[in-house]
């Protein structure tokens, strides 16, 4: 244990920003109930400090996409996001109320990878 306690995470953390200033997951998460900000950011934490990681919390999406899957009170959350230059970015967030992750949203998240790089 010792050496651990200023060991820095594996991976750093941002959010994806628009061109206009906005963080789309920072904002998707204000708007969620608390302890659902907190089992996310939990999981987050987590993804950031074990990297790389796989299932049952992170599930690659290809092509440098990957998400973290996170439950709460038997809902499924899911943040998008890519790894570029020893962090992760946080390209989108949603619950999930389909077995499949939605092409829309895959897309969008696609979209700011690419513009992240």
């Amino acid at each position: 244990m010792r050496g651990t306690m200023h060991r820095r995470p594996k991976l750093g953390c941002r959010f994806y920003r628009t061109d206009s200033g906005n963080e789309p997951v920072r904002d998707w998460l204000r708007g969620l109930p608390a302890e659902i900000r907190k089992a996310i950011g939990d999981d987050i934490r987590f993804v950031q400090w074990a990297w790389p990681i796989g299932k049952p919390l992170v599930d690659g999406l290809g092509a440098g996409l990957h998400e973290v899957r996170s439950f709460h009170d038997g809902c499924a959350y899911r943040v998008l996001f890519g790894v570029e230059r020893g962090a992760m970015i946080l390209l989108h967030g949603f619950q999930k109320k389909t077995a499949r992750t939605p092409r829309p949203d895959l897309e969008l998240a696609r979209g700011r990878l690419r513009g992240s790089r």
